[in-house]
């Protein structure tokens, strides 16, 4: 996966026209710009397709599709170097690249704290669909994970609220200076 500009988690991917591509090509091409790679994209790559969310932006219906590429460890690498060194993205677009930790720790860490942290779209769906459909997670491992991520999540919002709490309390006892001097 990788980390997005906007700090969110996702996959590679981009707009296509289908007037001018394909699915496929186009996909070519953004993996391309986001990892600095190029890789064979088949029909038999697809897994899903569906509407994006409406978009308060726009009143035309995006479909989005999601494709999965099974690699090799060595492969694995050659992306992450080509990510790092020669994407065109990199650094603007996207931020880095992740790897999705298999493996799980007392206290829940690994894959479960991965899971909560902050993902794109529907790309924590389309990751744990992924990790059971090439049987990467056991579908009860994965449940487990998950639960633990949801209790993490719930930990992370009442941090933020205690936070914000915070910056309101001081919002209301600042005084601000009387008179304002620019350099």
């Amino acid at each position: 996966m990788q980390m997005r500009f906007d700090g969110l988690l996702g996959f590679p991917g981009g707009f296509v026209n289908p007037s001018k591509e394909t699915l496929e090509a186009g996909l070519s091409r953004e993996l391309l710009e986001e990892l600095g790679v190029t890789l064979p994209i088949l029909v038999e790559d697809h897994v899903d397709s569906y509407y994006a969310p409406a978009s308060s932006s726009s009143s035309s219906r995006l479909i989005t599709h999601f494709y999965v590429k099974k690699m090799e460890e060595e492969q694995i690498r050659e992306v992450e170097r080509a990510a790092a060194s020669t994407a065109a993205d990199h650094g603007q677009e996207v931020l880095g690249m992740v790897r999705v930790p298999l493996y799980t720790m007392k206290g829940g860490g690994g894959l479960a704290s991965f899971l909560s942290h902050s993902f794109v779209g529907s790309a924590r769906s389309q990751l744990a669909d992924s990790l059971l459909r090439f049987n990467l997670v056991a579908p009860e491992e994965l449940n487990k994970v998950l639960t633990h991520s949801l209790k993490m999540n719930t930990h992370t919002a009442d941090d933020l609220q205690a936070a914000l709490e915070l910056t309101e309390v001081k919002m209301n006892t600042h005084t601000p200076p009387t008179t304002c001097r620019r350099l």
